[in-house]
């Protein structure tokens, strides 16, 4: 599967704002650290200038992003205003495009007519669950049928959609969330985030998750869950960008996640837990006793092949009773190959 280029992101965030209620998992301010409000075109000058001063050269691909929001769900003057002031950077030619995320429920031909004279590429929809019964529970206020519309739309006029979606939300579990999974594939999204749920101080899933009413899926379980919907996406070549959510000074304050399966490196465990699949299936393939192997991966898959305080390495041990195990690095292995000799 190809690469999808990864650009440089300078984002700007407009936390809550748009937003016509919250959702039971919502506490946008802890993510992102920012008040809820809507920034200044000063601001957004002096944070696209900032960012523009860190951009390498081999960075080829700015886009400027509105996130934490509900970006078509803002009132019409003050998306125009956003897009206006974005736009002023991809005329001088330092910034490519602007892209953004929005509810399913705000992709209309109205919103979208608005926005179409503005370099906008990408929309990112906040799909959260394909299953109407967890959209319900989650409070989410919109339904499967109104991702399926909003992507149809967004297709016909040719943006880029991505398409974020959380697992362990109340009332879902393994079943529904890779039932949700082919349902997103179906509309063939051009990437996808995942995102565990994790209970935020002040969000309503904290009070349910104090009252005993909810509990959040255990940080292995969500590991699993997430490694099998990445290989999924990954066979309909669709691809996965984020796993987890964004480690933030704000975020990692303490207080500010009560519980549930949050890892700053959750990505890398996923990652990790392919690896430690593939070894042991080709260990268990060879049918002989070991006492000692090597295992060769491409230099950038060292770490997973290790896992994480080299979990990987024990746990092979312990399973195949082998007494060393050495992780070396061959550049001629594709980046997800590996070999044990």
């Amino acid at each position: 599967m190809d690469k999808i280029e990864k650009p440089f992101i300078i984002p700007i965030f407009i936390s809550h704002k748009g937003c016509p209620h919250r959702c039971s998992f919502c506490n946008q301010t802890a993510i992102t650290g920012a008040e809820p409000d809507i920034p200044s075109s000063e601001a957004i000058r002096l944070m696209v200038s900032e960012f523009l001063s860190y951009k390498k050269e081999q960075r080829k691909t700015v886009q400027i992003s509105f996130y934490g929001g509900n970006f078509l769900g803002l009132k019409e003057n003050d998306i125009v205003s956003l897009l206006q002031e974005a736009a002023r950077f991809t005329e001088n030619g330092s910034v490519d495009s602007i892209r953004f995320s929005t509810r399913p429920d705000t992709i209309d031909n109205r919103r979208l007519d608005l926005i179409r004279g503005f370099p906008v590429s990408t929309i990112e929809l906040g799909v959260q669950s394909m299953d109407d019964r967890v959209l319900a529970m989650a409070r989410r206020g919109h339904t499967s049928a109104d991702t399926e519309k909003a992507a149809a739309l967004l297709k016909e006029r040719d943006y880029s959609v991505g398409m974020q979606m959380m697992v362990g939300l109340p009332g879902d579990d393994e079943a529904i969330a890779m039932a949700a999974a082919h349902k997103i594939a179906d509309l063939s999204p051009d990437f996808v985030r995942i995102y565990p749920t994790v209970v935020l101080a002040d969000s309503l899933l904290a009070r349910w998750y104090d009252s005993g009413k909810y509990a959040p899926m255990p940080l292995d379980e969500c590991v699993t869950l997430v490694k099998r919907l990445y290989l999924f996406f990954r066979e309909r070549k669709i691809p996965v960008i984020r796993m987890g959510l964004q480690a933030s000074e704000d975020l990692l304050k303490e207080g500010s996640i009560l519980a549930g399966p949050y890892h700053p490196a959750f990505g890398h465990l996923v990652h990790s837990e392919i690896f430690l699949d593939r070894a042991s299936s080709v260990i268990e393939s060879q049918n002989a006793p070991n006492e000692t192997i090597s295992i060769s991966v491409h230099p950038r898959n060292i770490s997973k092949m290790r896992g994480i305080r080299n979990r990987n390495i024990e746990i092979l041990k312990n399973r195949f009773h082998i007494s060393s195990i050495k992780v070396v690095s061959d550049v001629s292995l594709g980046e997800d190959e590996l070999n044990i000799f």
